[in-house]
């Protein structure tokens, strides 16, 4: 079985932005499946016809992002809650 490799959360940065119109990297966001709290560019994001963002503590997909038809989507799946990064 091939191993997988995942990039970090800045992968989805750009997607974010356009999807809350600010940088969303430096949210923290709190896991459904753990309650652990970590910044968005601290999450595993593992790459093929859609990207998933996954806990590092415990796997649980968290974000699912996707473009159809050149509009993207974000699914937000077992993602508790996310705060922007004060100003």
């Amino acid at each position: 079985m091939a191993e997988e490799t995942h990039v970090d959360g800045n992968a989805l940065g750009g997607m974010l932005l356009e999807a809350f119109g600010r940088e969303m990297t430096d949210a923290r966001g709190c896991c459904d499946g753990c309650g652990t709290v970590q910044q968005v560019a601290e999450m595993l994001v593992f790459r093929g016809p859609g990207d998933v963002m996954r806990c590092p503590s415990c796997a649980s997909v968290v974000i699912v992002a996707v473009t159809i038809h050149e509009r993207n989507r974000l699914h937000l799946s077992s993602l508790r809650w996310l705060e922007p990064a004060g100003r």
